[in-house]
């Protein structure tokens, strides 16, 4: 597989993103607002299934090498055994999707992007809460249900994340057809 340089660039650029949105942060109740899901979603919104993954991976490979680029300026190869890892994997895997059902979109309509970009996020949750109650059981010995495990990694954040969907998807409608348009992004690539 070939990658252009463009195609560097832009992976990187949105693997820069996403850690700069683990840091970005508005202070509500319970759970500080950020912005890390914001860039993952645009990065499979804008780059496509194919180049939004990479990007994701690209993240998670920088900050499993020690940079601090994980929320809480955390890195290192011990995050694996964070009880947030789970989230990161759910990150690529929520790339790809969005991206993959953006680019099978003719014309971008708010509700079927409002669609791609909730599904990306449900599987976030999927993969994410399972290994914050797998973690914590087994590896921090921190006894946890399922339903505590839901109430922590998914029922407090939900709001939010909903409200991020759709603004994702309000400025996903004005700009991907601006960037198809410039011939930036394709419809149906992979």
């Amino acid at each position: 597989m070939k990658i252009k340089t463009k195609d560097m660039i832009l992976v990187s650029m949105f693997a820069a993103l996403t850690a700069i949105g683990a840091y970005l942060q508005i202070p509500t109740q319970p759970i500080p607002f950020t912005f890390q899901f914001f860039f993952c979603a645009f990065s499979g919104l804008i780059l496509g299934s194919r180049r939004g993954i990479m990007s994701q991976i690209l993240y998670i490979i920088i900050g499993l090498a020690g940079l601090p680029i994980f929320a809480g300026g955390k890195g290192g190869i011990q995050h694996i055994f964070s009880p947030t890892f789970g989230y990161l994997i759910g990150f690529m895997l929520c790339s790809y999707i969005i991206g993959k059902l953006t680019e099978k979109q003719g014309e971008i309509k708010f509700v079927r992007l409002l669609t791609s970009v909730v599904i990306g996020i449900i599987v976030v949750y999927i993969i994410g809460v399972p290994y914050l109650y797998m973690i914590m059981n087994i590896v921090m010995k921190n006894p946890m249900s399922m339903s505590t495990a839901i109430k922590t990694g998914f029922t407090i954040f939900i709001i939010q994340d909903l409200i991020k969907c759709v603004v994702i998807s309000l400025i996903g409608v004005k700009i991907v057809p601006i960037l198809r348009k410039s011939g930036m992004l394709e419809k149906n690539v992979s």
